[in-house]
């Protein structure tokens, strides 16, 4: 299936997607400052720039998109129809580079949470900060939201 826009249209498009202050990382981040959890943003010192800094807790947020990061068995994570080679190559480096920027934070000591953008999607973002809020206070190493 061809694309329906031109190659320009589409480049600019994409070029816009931005990495930080994206609507579910406002949606949880409102949530979370509602429930008095107060965090940095962006502490780009540490592996892989995580969206959020607990440092009172020894934790760190990732606010992930389901089809950047590949959430697994999320009907959001499809692949394009068009250059699924190129695509699944970017995944394929994308879902690397998150592996070993949790690794390295692990190794450093952080305590490490992934958000999925679509816990976050129909008025789940309550839900989903009080759940993050419960692992912040609680001793697990490591917190993932699901479907």
């Amino acid at each position: 299936m061809p694309d329906i826009v031109d190659r320009a249209t589409r480049s600019r498009m994409m070029a816009r997607i931005g990495s930080r202050n994206t609507r579910p990382e406002l949606l949880l981040r409102r949530a979370l400052h509602a429930l008095g959890l107060r965090y940095r943003l962006h502490n780009r010192k540490l592996p892989g720039t995580p969206d959020l800094v607990f440092r009172r807790f020894g934790a760190v947020c990732f606010v992930h998109g389901c089809f950047w990061h590949r959430h697994a068995d999320c009907p959001y994570a499809y692949t394009p129809a068009t250059r699924t080679e190129f695509w699944q190559a970017k995944f394929d480096a994308n879902i690397e580079r998150d592996h070993q920027n949790r690794l390295d934070l692990l190794e450093a000591g952080w305590r490490i949470a992934t958000v999925w953008e679509c816990a976050l999607r129909k008025g789940g973002e309550s839900e989903t900060a009080r759940k993050l809020e419960q692992w912040l206070r609680g001793g697990d190493r490591e917190f993932e939201t699901n479907l």
